[in-house]
């Protein structure tokens, strides 16, 4: 029963996302980008929490995930999609946003494999070098325009394709955690030695989080590609990976609803404070500092103890 209500509340956010998308034109234009901005954020923040929250791997190496899917889908729309027919443009979108997040897939796997075996500050140091590597292969590949980056990227991005991915990725999230396979994520987020002795293997899991978590990272980075029609390597730094994991920190690691909700506000509060010019960022990271010494177990993170893990 429960996977038939999330199947029904899967198709009504799609519906309602696709039917919202089709008015969006008489919508203000900034609004409706910050709104897709709002659902991009959602994808990255909610697959991080797969990776972060339910798995208890720390990531810094997500921007690099979004960044190869964004760079290969905007490759693919820019050779083959902005010749092509007008019905043919989104077949050609939704084929270009899976393939950049079947190569993010493999990148994961590819970091995956080799590092997963190592935790806490080790695992963060080699994801965090990973996330690097991948900025400064863009950087300078003259393939995908080297330090300029990538222009001219066709606009496709709409209300109904970000929210629309973004429920999906929440409904594939939820229903793998939450099934039996998926108990052996919270196994190895308790304790991975306890796990591996109740004979759950826990590199195996946490390569599947990754990989599923790089792969909706590169959905996201191919949605961002074709909403801001611009790529450069600068726009996935560390500090893109550090705003994805803010999220899920304050979200609550581990709690679905938080992430999305700590996604929507930190991504609306940084709109005001563009005013503030330089200021800005100091002002953001004194918020949330204030808001970690008031919940350091999260926002929307209920019935714990003060300092307990997600």
């Amino acid at each position: 029963m429960m996977h038939i209500g999330a199947k029904r509340s899967l198709l009504t956010a799609i519906l309602i996302a696709v039917v919202v998308s089709l008015f969006s034109a008489h919508f203000n234009r900034y609004y409706r980008d910050v709104a897709i901005d709002v659902a991009i954020n959602i994808i990255l923040a909610v697959s991080l929490n797969l990776i972060l929250g339910h798995t208890g791997q720390f990531s810094l190496g997500h921007a690099g995930f979004m960044a190869v899917g964004g760079y290969i889908a905007a490759k693919i729309t820019l050779v083959f999609g902005v010749t092509a027919v007008a019905w043919a443009q989104p077949l050609i979108f939704l084929g270009a946003l899976l393939v950049g997040g079947i190569v993010a897939a493999l990148a994961g796997l590819a970091v995956g494999v080799p590092s997963l075996r190592l935790r806490g500050d080790y695992l963060a140091i080699v994801t965090l070098g990973f996330g690097e590597i991948i900025r400064v292969i863009f950087q300078t590949s003259e393939t995908f325009g080297a330090a300029t980056g990538l222009v001219a990227i066709p606009k496709w991005t709409t209300l109904g394709w970000g929210f629309g991915i973004a429920a999906i990725t929440v409904y594939v999230v939820g229903c793998l955690v939450n099934s039996t396979y998926g108990r052996g994520f919270i196994a190895v987020h308790d304790d991975e030695i306890a796990a591996g002795a109740m004979g759950i293997n826990p590199v195996r899991y946490k390569v599947t989080a990754f990989v599923i978590g790089a792969f909706f990272a590169g959905v996201a980075g191919g949605l961002y590609a074709h909403q801001k029609t611009t790529l450069s390597p600068g726009g996935f730094d560390f500090m893109k990976s550090i705003d994805i994991v803010v999220m899920v920190i304050l979200g609550g690691m581990g709690n679905t609803a938080g992430v999305i909700a700590a996604a929507v506000i930190l991504t609306v509060v940084q709109e005001p404070l563009r005013a503030l010019g330089p200021l800005r960022m100091v002002v953001f990271a004194l918020i949330i500092i204030v808001l970690m010494m008031l919940r350091p177990q999260g926002l929307f993170s209920f019935g714990k103890k003060k300092g307990a893990s997600a």
